[in-house]
């Protein structure tokens, strides 16, 4: 017998092999039915899988992200046995589950996929489907998994053969299909009633541009059909939100590849929408007591060795700059940290002088693979909006609830209202990816605990997900589609201080090690940008819009008394143009909404005469008639309704 610990805290006394299924369809047939997969001791496995030793257990279903992943995962097979059927002599790559739904990497040799074939392969699927096959799992020798894949001429799986060890290799088969895979799966291919196939786009081979291009096809299914019509539904409501869609539309930002892929060039609207975010957050984070620096935008190589970001980030940096001078290295900087450091580093600290909090708008560069590069969510060069606290240890926990509270200043000031904190911690099983010591990996870690239940946040635990100089806590925040986003971070960091020797003197008058403390409540203005307009739909708060208001004079004779008015509204800071083109004004309210000025204003002949301004709001709202004052006054009240910080 095993003793089997429910998340309850419940033992269940069992016989060894026992499957979670089975314990499932012992406390209810209902919750059996179901279950998608389990958690044994932390690792996800499939339902219907032996257990033999005592252990914990939790149940998975379709509310749980666990079980989704292995839904999707299973979907990911079973597309591949209908594109082995459609399309014999296809090789396949990868194809894992991902945040919203799958997809599989396939060979077709020369022949290209259209999109007009995927209903072809969902019909398929779906026939496959309904067979309710099971999803077998066997352990298997490396020596038999390479003559199966030799014999079907798959190098791709060969190659990923390549890279495990004998004793940790599995197959999966359903059907008539077999897979190299670790799993989990679901039960029974009778669970997916619902299939649409949504895209199709090329993928490099293990993400080197160097290796051939093979072809990706992304997929979502659901257990039943109404919850795929009404994903299909948000989908449509994500296309018309997309940023990089609104972010041209509204004159933002744009790209050029003269300039390079996966870098930003912001147009003048949207440089001033970055230069009131940073305004924003200058004046919280002066009045928390936060100091601006400055620093360059290369760094001599020796930098980044000393605080280990060369050695876990090289690879992701452009390449070296090298100077006329042999041996002499600069790096474009992936980080604002370590120069932040040697900040700290020029100046002697008391005590009683810290904690001490530099705060910088810094530009970091990071080679992303260009099959990665998305709009403003995935670039090369990109504004943090980083800070670095250095403090005493009896500090760290009351300035990390500090730096808490200016976050969800900054959330509640953007409408973020749906979010949770995740609180990233290391993977204990596998230390080697983290520098430091246990001492101070487990007094970080308790701080970024205790803090966050202080402010009662909600919050999840993820072990594996920490930086690799310390724990974080993530701030996950859901945008008006229900989408998850990881946004602001804050980070507890013994180790930095260490590397780089820094030291403030103590009440005993000897030296002491400060603590550092990262942060950044956007993330990176490049990614805040995109998800605040994807979250609003270009509707910006009106203190934030580039353009508060619009004036179109109904003709040319008109001009005059428009720049008037404009000029009344910038006495107050209220920003906006005026719409000198000889279009006719219905045009010109149609262009002015769909770049979602706030308030669109006619002037003409009885305006003129009585010294007033027709007013409409975006989306259609008529305020009629009014003087220039109660505009304005309807205008900063609106805006003064923003909160302000008090640290």
């Amino acid at each position: 017998m095993i003793n089997i610990t429910l998340p309850d805290g419940s033992i269940k006394q069992v016989e060894s092999g026992t499957s979670a299924m089975d314990i499932a369809m012992e406390i209810s047939e209902g919750l059996a039915r179901n279950v998608l997969s389990a958690s044994v001791n932390g690792e996800v496995w499939d339902a219907n899988r032996a257990i033999t030793t005592d252990s914990t257990l939790t149940l998975h279903t379709w509310n749980d992200k666990e079980g989704k992943m292995s839904f999707w995962h299973s979907s990911a097979h079973i597309m591949a046995e209908a594109l082995e059927a459609l399309y014999p002599g296809v090789k396949l790559g990868i194809g894992p589950a991902i945040d919203n739904g799958f997809y599989y990497d396939i060979d077709l040799g020369d022949k290209v996929l259209s999109s007009d074939e995927l209903p072809k392969i969902e019909k398929k699927m779906k026939e496959l489907a309904s067979q309710k096959m099971s999803f077998e799992r066997k352990d298997i020798s490396k020596e038999e998994a390479i003559a199966y894949f030799t014999e079907k001429g798959d190098e791709y799986k060969l190659e990923l053969l390549e890279g495990l060890d004998d004793g940790t290799i599995t197959f999966y088969t359903q059907g008539n299909f077999t897979d190299l895979c670790r799993g989990p799966h679901i039960p029974s291919s009778g669970k997916i009633k619902a299939i649409k196939l949504l895209s199709i786009a090329g993928a490099y081979w293990r993400g080197d541009e160097n290796r051939k291009q093979l072809t990706r096809i992304y997929g979502v299914s659901f257990p039943k059909q109404k919850e795929l019509t009404a994903h299909l539904e948000l989908l449509e409501e994500a296309k018309k939100r997309d940023h990089r869609k609104l972010g041209k539309e509204m004159e933002l930002f744009t790209f050029s590849q003269k300039v390079g892929q996966g870098l930003p060039l912001w147009l003048p609207k949207g440089a001033q929408l970055r230069e009131k975010l940073e305004n924003f957050l200058k004046k919280a984070q002066t009045q928390a007591g936060y100091l601006p620096v400055v620093t360059p935008h290369i760094a001599n190589k020796d930098l980044y060795v000393c605080s280990g970001h060369y050695e876990k980030y090289g690879e992701d940096s452009f390449q070296p700059i090298k100077t006329p001078n042999e041996g002499e290295e600069f790096f474009l900087k992936p980080m604002n940290c370590p120069h932040h450091c040697e900040i700290y580093k020029a100046k002697q600290y008391s005590y009683k002088d810290l904690p001490v909090r530099f705060a910088e708008f810094g530009t970091v560069y990071r080679y992303e693979q260009s099959g990665e590069l998305h709009g403003l969510t995935r670039v090369r060069g990109f504004t943090q909006d980083d800070a670095h606290l250095f403090v005493r240890p009896d500090q760290v926990k009351q300035e990390f609830i500090s730096v808490i509270d200016l976050v969800l200043y900054v959330f509640n000031a953007l409408g973020f209202k749906d979010f949770k904190a995740q609180i990233s911690l290391r993977d204990p099983e596998n230390k080697a990816k983290y520098i430091g010591t246990d001492e101070n990996w487990e007094k970080a870690e308790s701080a970024i605990i205790e803090a966050a239940a202080e402010k009662g946040l909600e919050t999840v635990v993820e072990y594996g997900e920490a930086a690799f100089y310390g724990p974080k806590l993530d701030f996950m925040v859901k945008d008006a589609l229900g989408r998850e986003w990881q946004l602001g971070t804050i980070q507890v960091d013994y180790n930095l201080p260490e590397r780089f020797e820094l030291e403030y003197t103590g009440a005993d008058n000897q030296k002491h090690r400060p603590v550092m403390i990262h942060r950044a409540p956007f993330g990176s203005m490049e990614r805040f940008v995109a998800v605040l307009i994807e979250h609003c739909g270009g509707n910006f708060p009106l203190w934030l819009a580039p353009d508060q208001f619009i004036i179109l004079p109904i003709s040319e004779k008109y001009h005059d008394y428009a720049e008037k008015v404009s000029q009344l509204l910038k006495n107050y800071d209220i920003c906006g143009p005026i719409d000198h083109r000889a279009e006719t004004t219905g045009r010109k309210i149609r262009d002015a909404e769909v770049s979602k000025v706030p308030y669109i204003i006619i002037v003409g002949e009885r305006e003129e005469n009585d010294e007033t301004i027709s007013v409409r709001k975006h989306g259609g709202e008529d305020l009629g008639s009014i003087k220039v004052d109660g505009l304005i006054k309807i205008i900063t009240e609106e805006i003064d309704n923003l909160i302000t910080f008090n640290n």
